[in-house]
Parts: structure tokens; sequence; C-alpha cells
């Protein structure tokens, strides 16, 4: 097969595109350059797609004897993250920026272009496990699973991709622990053997979340009130800085008078008023989540299953119904425990119900989050 390797300098992709070419692929290096700031540097493990990326990953791929080129999609990760991300913000949700790259870049942007230029998929360094399983029509269906390494599974933020980019898809790494990747590049004289993960918003290098929001959003005073009295305990400057489950700079004196810490629980940013109360009011028992994408069998229209709304969170047992088509088209989803901090924005990936617990079902963005029974 004709392969695109998307190389992001870092080890896991440089160890995938290696993979790829030993398993004989004919396969051409790409870095995808995100920043409109050609002279951003990576600072240690902050950033990424940075100069010194892109240069880590050509030493890689003339290593490998691969061709290796660099696009531009710096416009498009601006429109389909950059901007994506700071609009949900100012609608009081809580994206995934990670999730959202993958779907409109890596595996939407990226993938059109190689298919357009030949090339039958695209494979990354990310840590899951794809296969296809053949249909009675004689058609094959792609099956995503959880990598075999859970500490650095990603099927999370894969689940929001169709059926079509899963089918071009390939992921080399998803088979092992990421200890034996790092060997196995040192072992193959790979330069970024033990170059550090990139962690925090690629975009966001200094780590300071509210800060690039606050001069992306501005000013947008409101009021923060008490979830059981309705009483205005103090002010803010946006609900951009706040996120369902915060407990840490919420701008008040102290502690309720009870005693107990005071999580956010709810945010209008129509009227800009940020709800603060108890643990108890971020218990969540059901939720509805749009624009859906389905791994199984069409005809599945409601199953038991297992539901994560978080990367690196656990899964949770309960059950999911499948309403509507087209455009209008939503999950109605019930957890047989309730959990704690769901936020409008965030992704629910639903996955089989054990025995088959690692097998993803489909995934959709939540829009509602239901308090449980008893909850204030």
């Amino acid at each position: 097969m004709r392969v695109l390797a998307a190389m992001s300098g870092g080890v896991d992709s440089a160890v995938a595109a290696a993979r790829a070419v030993a398993a004989g692929h004919d396969v051409v290096g790409v870095h995808l350059a995100l920043s409109a700031d050609p002279a951003t540097l990576r600072t240690g493990s902050r950033g990424c797609c940075s100069r010194e990326d892109a240069g880590d990953a050509r030493r890689v791929a003339d290593l490998l004897g691969i061709p290796f080129y660099v696009w531009d999609f710096a416009e498009r990760f601006r429109a389909d993250v950059i901007d994506d991300f700071v609009d949900s913000y100012a609608r009081g949700e809580t994206p995934n920026p990670c999730l959202r790259c993958n779907e409109r870049i890596k595996f939407e942007a990226l993938l059109e272009r190689g298919m357009a230029l030949g090339f039958d998929a695209v494979a990354t360094g990310h840590y899951a496990r794809l296969s296809h399983e053949e249909l009675a029509d004689g058609s094959s269906r792609p099956v995503l699973r959880r990598a075999v390494d859970e500490a650095k599974d990603q099927s999370y933020v894969l689940g929001v991709l169709t059926p079509r980019q899963l089918a071009h898809s390939m992921f080399p790494l998803g088979d092992t622990h990421k200890s034996e990747i790092r060997a196995e590049a040192d072992a193959a004289g790979l330069p970024v053997a033990s170059k550090p993960d990139s962690h925090d918003i690629c975009f966001i290098p200094s780590g300071d979340t509210q800060a690039f929001l606050g001069a992306h959003i501005g000013l947008r005073p409101g009021a923060v009130v008490d979830a059981d009295s309705g009483d205005e305990l103090g002010r803010h400057d946006g609900v951009h800085g706040f996120t369902i489950g915060q407990r840490k700079g919420l701008g008040l004196p102290g502690p309720a008078p009870d005693g107990r810490p005071r999580y956010v629980t709810a945010i209008d940013a129509d009227s800009g008023t940020v709800t603060v109360g108890g643990a108890d009011h971020l218990l969540s028992a059901a939720m509805t989540a749009t624009s859906p994408y389905w791994l199984v069998d069409d005809d599945i229209r409601e199953s038991d299953c297992r539901i994560q709304i978080r990367a690196h969170g656990e899964a949770t047992p309960g059950h999911v119904r499948r309403v509507g088509e087209g455009p209008d088209a939503r999950l109605e989803i019930t957890l047989d425990e309730p959990v704690r901090g769901v936020a409008p924005g965030q992704a629910a990936v639903l996955y089989r119900p054990e025995p088959e617990g690692d097998r993803v079902m489909g995934s959709g963005t939540i829009s509602v989050a239901r308090p449980a029974a008893g909850a204030p």
C-alpha cells in the first residue's frame, strides 16, 4: 500500500513510520505545519508541530530513507481547532482540542489530500488497535479497540472518526507498550528515542489557558451565584475562565458556610452566570449527545454500553438509544451510576459491554447533562 506517515517529530510517530516501512509499504513522511508562526519553538514537553519538531521528523525520514514533506495546514488548524476551541469556551462548553484536531485535521484534511494524491492510508503514532470485520454482503467494517497499553490508550480521542476515515487509517503502535516503543526507537538509532512526550494544549505552549482565552474573547463580566440560594457570591470577567467541576480560581473568599468546598456546577454563557455548589450538584445520570458517529451494526438502535467522557477517565456502564437521522440525530445516554462533572462540549465515547469492552461503538458531543435523581 501507499502509506502517508504523519510525523509529528515525536518518538511515537517515528516508530509508526518505521514499522510501516518494515511492513513493506510504500511510505512517504509528512509533517503538518500547524502554527502561523514558523519560528515557534517547542519548550521542553510543551507544544508541538514547531520548527524543531519538523527538523526532528525530517531527520527520522532521512534515516528511514523515505521522502519527506511539510504541509502547511495552519489556516485550517486555526479555523477548525483554535477558533472552535475559543468559540466553545465562549459558549460555556468544555471542548477537547486534541479530539477536534484528529477529527478535522489528521483524519479529514490530511486524509483528503493524501487520497487525492493516490495514497491508500494514513499511519499515525496513536495508541489504539484497528482491524476490519467482514460483513455478510462481502464488504467490511472497521473495528476500533483500546490499545494494549491502557495507560497510553487513545481510542477516546479517535472515537469521533467516521467509518470511512478509519477504513483508511493505520495505528501501528496499538499492540505495544510505550516503554517498548522507546526501546525500539533507541535500538533503531532514531534521534527522537528519548525526546519528551508533548502535553497540554499544543497551541498554548505557555500552559496558561485562561490567559489565552482572555486574549481572544476579552472581558465579559458576569455573576457567580450559589446553586441553592441563587444569591450572588461574586463577579467574574468571563465564563471562559470556568469549566464544570472546577474548584480552584473561583474568585470567592472561601468555602461554603458549612465548610464544604465549592465547585462550578453550571455555566450560562448567555447571561454570563456561573453557578457554584457542592460536589453533589455535579452528579449526572443521563445526557444527550449530538453529531453521533456509529461504528457497529446500523440496525442497533439501542444497546447496553460503557460510556467514557474524558480522555483518561473511566468508562461507566450504561445504556444508549439512537434517536433520529441526519442532522437531527442524537444519542440518549443513561448511566447505571452517576458520574461527576459531565459538561457540554465533552465527547461521550461508547464502548461495548464486557467481555468485548475494549471495542468502540460510537461517539457523540454532549449537549445536555441531566442531574442524578436526588441531586439538589
